[in-house]
């Protein structure tokens, strides 16, 4: 069953959207398990698989391919995306950069090196961006060593913050011609997101007196 087909191609029908929460939350719940999983084993770097799994969490029976590296061309607004036959290869190579660059590399560059990477690439059918967000946030968690506090987790700050969002990305893409990634604008507008959050935690409870 792939709804998106069965609502007649859109994501506006009633059913596709409650489908699409549940599967959201379902991809909240792997996202914090496997955070724990990897700390526990102190497995600290990403996978192919544990990004494919985001995805398959993310998309399964609302698009076809779901956790599976897209089959074709896609298009995204001005951005075209790399050709279908590359992104095994590319995610490859992304996914190797990420782990070498694990040790030296603070959390929130990293964590923007995969939030821009994983856009850039675009390498499902659909979900890309839900997936963005969830890996980026298993590596600042599993990065920072614990699952980071706050009500209200990154993911869900930068959807709330989407123009912003969508802009840095877009000055991120400007620079590579230059032959110097710039990071910077996600790099910033990262930062004050994970403070907004680090700041919405909730105090510890006092303990019951004698």
């Amino acid at each position: 069953m792939i709804l998106f087909e069965l609502c007649g191609n859109t994501e506006q029908n009633p059913v596709y959207q409650e489908l699409e929460v549940s599967n959201g939350n379902r991809q909240y719940d792997f996202l914090r398990s496997i955070v724990g999983a990897a700390l526990a084993v102190d497995r600290a770097f990403l996978s192919n698989h544990i990004i494919k799994a985001l995805n398959f969490h993310a998309i399964t029976c609302l698009h076809t391919n779901a956790g599976e590296y897209r089959p074709c061309q896609v298009v995204v607004g001005n951005h075209m995306p790399p050709e279908h036959y590359r992104v095994e290869a590319l995610m490859d190579d992304f996914v190797n950069i990420v782990n070498r660059s694990w040790e030296q590399s603070d959390p929130v560059t990293l964590t923007a090196y995969v939030l821009w990477r994983l856009n850039h690439i675009h390498p499902f059918i659909n979900g890309n961006g839900r997936t963005a967000r969830a890996a980026c946030y298993f590596v600042l968690c599993v990065k920072s060593g614990s699952w980071l506090p706050g009500t209200t987790i990154l993911p869900e700050l930068i959807c709330r913050n989407r123009d912003e969002y969508v802009d840095a990305l877009q000055r991120v893409d400007a620079s590579l011609p230059t032959g110097k990634l710039d990071l910077s604008p996600l790099h910033d507008l990262l930062v004050r997101l994970i403070t907004e959050q680090l700041s919405t935690q909730q105090p510890p409870a006092d303990k019951p007196q004698d």
